[in-house]
């Protein structure tokens, strides 16, 4: 298996986020898992409702994007990959942000 690259707090980026969460997919996909953390329930790459009506590789896309831009950190368990939200950093690096971010989505 592959070592997976998750930037560092201090190397997150504001523009590298937004550009992550102007995409709708991964923006309900950043959603889920703040829902899911809130009621700290642990969530694999499967268990995302976006995947029914995405093609696995394009999803494949998806995360890498979010792990990369600092968004999420996906662990490999076995066979599965466990993906969890980075809000602590995010919080810390960029105070309020995300949650701004989830309350507009909300209000949609």
């Amino acid at each position: 298996m592959r070592f997976l690259v998750h930037p560092s707090r201090e190397d997150l980026s504001l523009p590298t986020i937004l550009y992550a969460l102007g995409d709708p997919v991964r923006l309900q996909m950043v959603a889920e898992l703040a829902q899911a953390s809130e009621s700290e329930e642990k969530m694999a790459c499967h268990d995302f409702l976006v995947g029914e009506a995405v093609a696995k590789s394009t999803l494949s896309f998806h995360f890498k994007a979010l792990r990369e831009a600092g968004l999420v950190r996906m662990v490999p368990q076995g066979r599965r990959m466990q993906v969890t939200l980075r809000r602590e950093d995010l919080e810390i690096r960029f105070p309020g942000l995300l949650e701004k971010i989830l309350l507009t989505y909300q209000q949609k």
